[in-house]
C-alpha cells in the first residue's frame, strides 16, 4: 500500500516517501517497522502487549522498546474517528 502514495504539493511532482505513518497496533510487525525503516520513514506504531511481555522475558537480550511519537499517535486517533462519523452517516 505504500508503495501507491502520492502525496501533492504546491509544485513538482507529488512525494512518494511520507515522513512518518501512523498505524495502530495490527501493524506492529517486525517486517512493516524493517520496511519503513528502510525507506526512512518514521513509524508511529505502539507495540502490542504480547510483544511486550515477550522482550521483557528476553531480558537485556530482547532489544530496547519501541519508541514512537505519542502525540503523533493521538492525531491517528481524530482521523480515524473522523473517518467513523462519514462511515456512520453514510
Amino acid at each position: 500500500m505504500l508503495d501507491k502514495i502520492r502525496v501533492r504539493k504546491p509544485f513538482g511532482r507529488p512525494a512518494t516517501r511520507p515522513k512518518a505513518v501512523a498505524a495502530d497496533r495490527a501493524y506492529s510487525s517486525k517486517a512493516n517497522r524493517d520496511y519503513l525503516r528502510r525507506r526512512q520513514i518514521t513509524a508511529v506504531i505502539p507495540d502490542k502487549a504480547d510483544q511486550q511481555a515477550n522482550r521483557k522475558k528476553k531480558g537485556s537480550k530482547g532489544g530496547r522498546p519501541i519508541s514512537y511519537d505519542t502525540r503523533r499517535y493521538k492525531q491517528r486517533n481524530t482521523v480515524e474517528r473522523c473517518f467513523q462519523k462519514i462511515k456512520t452517516w453514510r
